[in-house]
């Protein structure tokens, strides 16, 4: 009964309680949307990570290499000559070394020269096909073969750069040899080949016979590193050390004594979301704002509700509701307030979360889960205390109001 009472006082006013439930729901969806985005990122940044201890590539922003090379979110620095490279990739401290190469696209999706052991480095397994072991052959990401339809066999063709709408090699088609199980990780979103077949695409007239030394020269072993022309240009390399202390002296080494700089890319990555974290902060806190002033309206809604319902509040006493009744009554009316205000900002944060998701995917292969959050759990919690918080005093008020004054005066 004081549910059905409660409800119908709420609605009485359709303006007051707009502007509380307005002023809720904007708090409560502009945090739940950075919840949910910060948590996604940090997941994705910290699988994608995968034990890299250090990433080596052109000179140029540090930030730059590591979205470039781990994340795939961004332009490379350059390339480097592998030849320079070779001594970094075959110190007796490394434990394993990774080539990467781009240049081309498919669809939107990069195409990634470098070796069967960034699959591994995945754990990505098989779906369907085989691995590649020579030139022009390709493995796709799981999201790749369900974003293009591409399967077992079919043939493509890369385009020059990042974007679509770029120079298509028509010369030099891929085949599909085989399709990646879904690994939740960057790979997903990946076309890859061998190193031959980044060279092959891009080479001018004096790299063809380097090339076809290396082909011929190629093991197709897939334990076997496929790459043997030191001439050619390589973008990054992954690289993981048997100890971590060698990273205290190998980035210094390698960006004082070679053309090429070494970045370690947990730190990057902590500074990149120390950044964002300030803004996120930033936006937490305005929201948290707005979140206070819908408690204010709250409770000068209720407050001023109560000046006029004294004598309907009078008459339920008269009609044998306890004091304690009438307390719960306006304590269900702030709850009832923060609910709707809360339902109705998380399915906001939904809305944004489908708008980001149509961007984030075709510009950055990136999508955003809208399960609900266990910091979300907090913020539901939050809520509920800004709606009974604000409605204590008038709830307390009209607990202690004098019935036969009320009366009397009406």
């Amino acid at each position: 009964m004081l549910g059905k009472i409660a409800w119908k006082n709420i609605v009485y006013k359709p303006l007051n309680t707009a502007l509380c439930v307005s002023l809720l729901l904007f708090g409560v969806g502009i945090i739940s949307l950075l919840l949910v985005i910060q948590h996604h990122l940090e997941q994705k940044f910290a699988r994608d990570l995968q034990n890299i201890d250090l990433v080596v590539g052109a000179k140029g922003s540090p930030l730059q290499l590591v979205l470039s090379a781990v994340y795939h979110l961004d332009a490379p620095t350059g390339n480097i000559k592998l030849a320079e490279a070779r001594p970094v990739m075959d110190n007796p401290m490394v434990q394993e070394a990774i080539p990467l190469a781009y240049g081309d696209s498919y669809r939107g999706y990069r195409i990634l020269g470098t070796t069967n052991a960034y699959l591994n480095k995945y754990g990505a397994q098989l779906r369907d096909g085989h691995l590649f072991s020579k030139a022009m052959q390709a493995v796709i990401g799981a999201d790749v073969a369900a974003k293009t339809g591409l399967r077992v066999g079919d043939t493509f063709l890369g385009t020059h750069g990042e974007a679509q709408g770029g120079h298509v090699h028509d010369e030099h088609p891929y085949t599909v040899v085989g399709i990646a199980e879904k690994t939740n990780a960057v790979l997903d979103q990946l076309v890859l080949t061998n190193l031959e077949s980044v060279w092959q695409v891009h080479a001018s007239p004096k790299d063809e016979q380097n090339i076809q030394d290396t082909l011929a020269t190629h093991q197709p072993d897939p334990e076997l590193p496929a790459f043997t022309a030191d001439s050619m240009d390589i973008t990054a390399i992954l690289l993981t050390y048997k100890s971590k202390i060698t990273l205290l002296n190998m980035p210094r080494t390698i960006n004082d004594g070679t053309n090429m700089q070494a970045v370690l890319p947990g730190l990057e990555i902590n500074r990149l979301f120390y950044m964002l974290g300030i803004g996120a902060t930033t936006l937490k806190l305005i929201a948290g704002g707005i979140m206070a002033m819908a408690g204010f309206s709250v409770f000068f809604v209720l407050y001023n509700r109560l000046r006029e319902r004294k004598y309907e509040l009078a008459l339920l006493r008269t009609a044998g509701y306890r004091p304690w009744q009438l307390f719960g009554l306006l304590v269900l009316e702030g709850l009832l307030l923060a609910v709707v205000g809360y339902v109705l900002g998380w399915l906001l944060s939904r809305a944004g979360l489908y708008v980001i998701n149509r961007q984030a995917e075709g510009d950055f292969n990136l999508h955003f889960g809208s399960e609900w959050l266990s910091g979300e759990i907090s913020l539901f919690l939050l809520t509920i205390l800004v709606g009974v918080g604000a409605a204590l005093l008038p709830a307390w008020q009209a607990m202690q109001m004098n019935i036969s004054a009320v009366l009397s005066e009406n």
